[in-house]
């Protein structure tokens, strides 16, 4: 080889490179999208009135809301130790997009099934409504788990946990460090190494008390609850994790909510 052909060689070994990298990002397989979760808590005036909620759930919404689209519909209500107890109901919907969101409300209101076979929870008295207003919380999935998932378990759904927490940040820069806890940081693999079953993760858009998480995750009772949550404070890696400066003071304060599904939940 002569020594004026080294430059050259170089320069050849540098392009075929850069094409390789750039086919690599160009033809890489791209990111999961991102689901939408709505999160819709109805508070109760009477906890008789959840026969009224029951029959609208399983007999209107939920069959209205497969047909336009929607396979998996979440009806949560708080465990017997707790206050709320027969005065909360917990739906929860995912949407592939928020366009869909757009699109199954339009489908709802022209479905002729669905309002007659909801008309008493839909129509109900003005003195005599089956809840007293309604939050909607919408939110986006984290990247780390961009789509939500679903458990089999044997117990049946009166013994099921499913325990919803509540993260709300001092500022919006510390609720993006806690959300890179979450992802980048490892705190969700932790949730898996330890067994827990994480059925979705979302970063609150739309709804109170922002800036906030919420995440979800189940059980099949409360015994398995209390074990894996044992387990995931004494991990190594959590006690790692929970040290480290950058993720100081992201978090005001963990609220809990230990629901169980109702017998007729897609979950």
């Amino acid at each position: 080889m002569k020594k004026s052909d080294f430059p050259k060689i170089v320069f050849s070994l540098m392009a075929v490179l850069l094409l390789c990298s750039v086919s690599a990002v160009t033809f890489a397989a791209p990111p999961e999208p991102q689901m939408y979760y709505e999160l819709k808590i109805y508070r109760l005036p009477d906890p008789a009135k959840n026969a009224v909620f029951d029959k609208y759930l399983k007999d209107a919404f939920i069959p209205a809301m497969h047909k336009a689209g929607i396979t998996k519909i979440g009806v949560f209500k708080p465990v017997e130790s707790d206050t709320a107890f027969g005065k909360m109901v917990y739906v929860f919907i995912p949407y592939e997009t928020m366009d869909q969101y757009n699109q199954v409300l339009v489908k709802l209101e022209s479905d002729p099934v669905y309002k007659n076979a909801g008309k008493e929870f839909l129509d109900a008295p003005y003195n005599d409504a089956p809840f007293t207003r309604y939050e909607s919380i919408f939110m986006k999935a984290f990247a780390f788990m961009p789509k939500y998932k679903t458990y089999t378990y044997t117990t049946p759904p009166s013994e099921r946990i499913y325990e919803l927490r509540s993260y709300g940040s001092w500022t919006e820069e510390k609720a993006t460090k806690k959300i890179h806890m979450f992802n980048e940081g490892g705190e969700m693999a932790i949730f898996e190494k330890v067994g827990s079953n994480a059925v979705f993760y979302g970063q609150v858009l739309f709804g109170s008390l922002k800036p906030r998480l919420m995440y979800m995750t189940t059980y099949s009772d409360m015994n398995s609850q209390k074990e894996h949550w044992a387990a995931f404070s004494k991990h190594p890696d959590w006690q790692a994790l929970r040290a480290m400066e950058v993720y100081a003071n992201t978090v005001i304060k963990a609220n809990a909510y230990l629901l169980h599904p109702t017998d007729y939940s897609d979950f």
